[in-house]
């Protein structure tokens, strides 16, 4: 498969299951479910995903 019909499949499936009742109503309760603990937890774990992000792309793009 192209890679441009994989981006299309990929972006179909996820507009249908963004628009299903059932992930509307969790997105919109989300804010009401999610305690100090979790944010915190959650702002750690995206912190230290970038932080390891940079750390591959540095091994990936050589300085010149």
């Amino acid at each position: 498969m192209s890679p441009i019909r994989t981006a299309a499949t990929i972006l179909g499936v996820a507009v249908t299951v963004a628009r299903h009742p059932a992930v509307r109503a969790a997105v919109r309760a989300a804010p009401l479910l999610i305690t100090p603990r979790m944010r915190e937890l959650a702002q750690e774990a995206t912190l230290e995903t970038a932080f390891r992000a940079g750390v591959v792309a540095r091994k990936i793009v050589r300085r010149g």
